[in-house]
Parts: C-alpha cells; sequence; structure tokens
C-alpha cells in the first residue's frame, strides 16, 4: 500500500506525465509553427476532479487558447486522465519561471497565487522621454547602496509600464541578493489580505510577514481610497518599512496631490520621496516599443515598416494597447496563413481602430487625392473621362469606401451624383491595378498613410 503522504506526489507525477503526451499529441495535430505559439506556453497547474488547471502568460494568450483549443485540450485530456471533463486557464506567470532566486515573491504565505512575472526586466522596457525619470529612478532603487529617496511613488495612467518598472526594481534586487526578501502586491490584495487578518484576529502575524521585508511595492495605491482601516495600516506599514530603512515603491494613477479619498498623512509621506511621473509614449516611442516587441516573437511574421507606422501612430493611448494591436495582427495571420499587409492591419483592428480613428471625411479624401495628382476638386464632381482624372477619380472613391463606413450610394452622390455601381467598379479596377501596377499600388500606400496621419 502507497504511504499516504507519497499518494500526493504520486499523483502529480503521473499528471505531469499525462501533460507530457498531450502536448505531444497536440504538437503533432497542429504543427510545430502554431503550437509554439500558442500552446507551448501553457503550463501544468494541477488537476483537481473533472478540472485540468493551466496556467498562461498572458491574458490575450489565455483567451485565444480559451476560444481556440479548449475542445482539443479536453480531448486529448480525456485520454489521458479519463473524467477530465473541464479546463481551466489561469493567467500568471508559469510555474516553471525560476522563481527562487530571479522573481518577485507573493507578499504574505497566506496569500493565494499572485502573478510572478519574471519576464520583466529594465533591459525589456524601452526607454523614451516620456518615461526616462521614471526608468532611472527605479533603477536606482534597484541598485545596492544607499538611495537618496524613499519612497519611490510612480504615477501615470493605465498601460504606461508602472506595474513593469515594479518588476524589473524586484527581479534585478533578486538577481543581485538572492537571499533578499522582496513582496509585490496590489493596495487591493493588500486591503483584502488585512481585512481577513483582521476577521481571523492575526493582524500581528499580517504586520510581521509584510514588514520584515527588504523591498515592499504597492501597486495602485488609489484602490484603498476611503477604506480607513486600511489606511491605518497603510500608513503604518510605511513608517515602519521606511523608518528600517526598507525600501518602498508605490504606483497610483495619479500624483500624491491629486489622489482622493487618501488620508493626508499618508499622501505627505508618499510625496516625501522622489514623485516620478510616467506620461504617454510619444510617436517615436511607439516606434520603438513596436520594433523591440516584433523583434522578441517566437512566431516570426514579416511585418511592414508601414504596418508598424501605423500602428504606432492610430493606438497612442497607452503602451499595452498598443502591444495588443501588434500581437493580434501577428496572431492572425498565422492562423490564417495571410500575409500582413496594411489592409490585413486595417480589417483585423478594425473594432479597436474605430475607438481611435478620427472621423475621415470624404471632403478630405477629395482634397488630398486632387493635391497629390495637381487636380481641382471640382474634377472629381465632373463627367471628365480622361485618363488624368478618371484615373484618380477612382482612387478617390477606393479610399472613400475603405477608409470611411460611408456607403457606397453615399460615396457616389459625393462624387458628383454618380451611381453606386461607378463606385463599385472604381473599388474593384484600383484592386486589380494594385496587383499589376507598382506605381498606382504606391500611391494607395502614400495617401493612405497621409490621410492616417
Amino acid at each position: 500500500m502507497v504511504a499516504a503522504d507519497l499518494q500526493p506526489r504520486l499523483a502529480a507525477d503521473a499528471d505531469s506525465l499525462a501533460w507530457g503526451r498531450v502536448r505531444a499529441a497536440l504538437r503533432a495535430e497542429t504543427g510545430d509553427s502554431l503550437f509554439d505559439t500558442w500552446l507551448a506556453p501553457l503550463a501544468l497547474i494541477g488537476c483537481e476532479g473533472e478540472t485540468v488547471r493551466l496556467a498562461a502568460p498572458s491574458a490575450f494568450l489565455a483567451d485565444w487558447v480559451g476560444g481556440q483549443y479548449t475542445d482539443k485540450l479536453r480531448q486529448h485530456w480525456a485520454a489521458q486522465r479519463p473524467g477530465s471533463r473541464r479546463i481551466a486557464l489561469v493567467v500568471q506567470a508559469v510555474p516553471s519561471a525560476p522563481t527562487s532566486q530571479h522573481a518577485v515573491q507573493p507578499a504574505l504565505e497566506t496569500s493565494g497565487p499572485l502573478p510572478v512575472e519574471a519576464r520583466y526586466s529594465f533591459d525589456s522596457f524601452i526607454v523614451g522621454k516620456s518615461n526616462e525619470l521614471a526608468y532611472n529612478a527605479a533603477m536606482t532603487v534597484a541598485e545596492a547602496g544607499p538611495v537618496g529617496f524613499n519612497p519611490l511613488f510612480l504615477h501615470g495612467p493605465t498601460g504606461l509600464g508602472k506595474t513593469h518598472l515594479m518588476h524589473a526594481i524586484g527581479n534585478a534586487v533578486m538577481a543581485r541578493q538572492p537571499d533578499a526578501r522582496v513582496a509585490y502586491m496590489s493596495a487591493e490584495k493588500f486591503m483584502v489580505e488585512f481585512l481577513a487578518a483582521m476577521r481571523a484576529k492575526d493582524t500581528i502575524s499580517f504586520k510581521q510577514r509584510l514588514r520584515s521585508v527588504d523591498l515592499l511595492m504597492i501597486d495602485d495605491v488609489q484602490f484603498i481610497a476611503g477604506k480607513e482601516s486600511t489606511q491605518e495600516e497603510f500608513f503604518h506599514t510605511m513608517n515602519e518599512i521606511i523608518g528600517a530603512g526598507k525600501r518602498l515603491v508605490i504606483t497610483a494613477d495619479r500624483s500624491p496631490q491629486n489622489l482622493e479619498g487618501i488620508q493626508d498623512r499618508i499622501l505627505s509621506r508618499m510625496a516625501w520621496g522622489l514623485v516620478a511621473d510616467i506620461n504617454p509614449a510619444d510617436y517615436e516611442l511607439r516606434l520603438n516599443i513596436l520594433h523591440a516587441k516584433l523583434a522578441g516573437m517566437a512566431q516570426r511574421v514579416v511585418v511592414p515598416d508601414e504596418v508598424i507606422e501605423f500602428l504606432a501612430r492610430k493606438i497612442t493611448a497607452n503602451v499595452r494597447e498598443l502591444e495588443g494591436a501588434l500581437n493580434r495582427v501577428v496572431a492572425y495571420a498565422a492562423l490564417v496563413g495571410q500575409a500582413v499587409t496594411l489592409e490585413f492591419t486595417r480589417e483585423t483592428l478594425a473594432d479597436l481602430l474605430r475607438a481611435h480613428e478620427k472621423k475621415l471625411t470624404i471632403d478630405e479624401i477629395q482634397r488630398k487625392v486632387a493635391e497629390h495628382y495637381g487636380l481641382k476638386m471640382q474634377d472629381f464632381l465632373s463627367a471628365r473621362r480622361a485618363r488624368e482624372v478618371a484615373r484618380p477619380r477612382q482612387l478617390a472613391m477606393y479610399l472613400a469606401k475603405k477608409l470611411t463606413p460611408r456607403s457606397l450610394p453615399e460615396i457616389g452622390r459625393r462624387f458628383g451624383g454618380r451611381d453606386h455601381t461607378t463606385v463599385m467598379h472604381a473599388v474593384k479596377r484600383i484592386e486589380e491595378l494594385r496587383a499589376t501596377d507598382r506605381e498606382i499600388d504606391a500611391d494607395v500606400v502614400l495617401l493612405t498613410r497621409l490621410l492616417d496621419a
């Protein structure tokens, strides 16, 4: 009979072997390219009853695998482990990530698993004018020796790299000093754990575990606004960390002066250190981020410069959304076996672009095309059929159809009251010419770029 304390270990070993066979079957079924892109990053967390729990390193990958491969995963797991009927995808770093020496650890032993983002480093953070101060300050905190400020307070809108810098600090400290105690947690998690400790009448353990670290990082501190008991504990934790000469990093979506619902003494303490803002990336930085992201992708897909430039112009809200847009384009191209072109990118990101696009008008298109070809706006409305007028008119109709939501009849009316079939013919003709006439194709690319700008 197997000893009771060995049974869980043997069960885990059996599950690991089953996972290896499932992966092999999936690779054979999907092919190396798709497997390496979508399934290789997954890792087995464990099996509980009918549920197989898998870790995915990002929400994007979890969503895609959940939509495309759940049935295959369930089928192969059922073959290896009868009774497996459900696949649960959890967004967290894969268990194989080196957590003991090179990753930020969860702050509390009693807390549930927190994301361990070992992939975030200073090397992978793209620096520009908008984030240079924050980057340099984070590097200073991560280095050995005295730091002239404490805490470091990073602030800026979501998706600009605050959390990336926090994990980079933690990972750099752990790499330099493997026995260092580093804790990362969101302010919301701080609140939940503290309230749980209060209910369990064990706040002393909570305080000891949290205040004994060498580096404490609290993300999104704005979420404790209005939570008086949590703020009381947070204030004393700050004082203990700073007073003991330990390092403290805090982030928020606003500067301390603009945070509402937080005690003045906490705001004063946070502003006492170095306050560094991270602003939205400018066009040059967005370009650099996209090129770096593309270079680091496992899936090798050719993305033309015009597509990179298009994304850098259009997706301006935050870095996370920018990188997500590139991920989506590359992923779709790999799945459907198409080349990445400007038109393919537009179609793939249609919903996202609608939220960012300025309202391009047919008048603007006519004006830009007329300027390019040395014509007058009136030429597009006239009955002239000379090639030097007809072809630019067709091209302007084509762009109006591709770049605006206007219907064919409406476009026809804006071109001198022409019928919708005329617009259809113009669109078809330009599409044909783009495949055979390099000059026409270059004109379309250039005009599209000018209109996008």
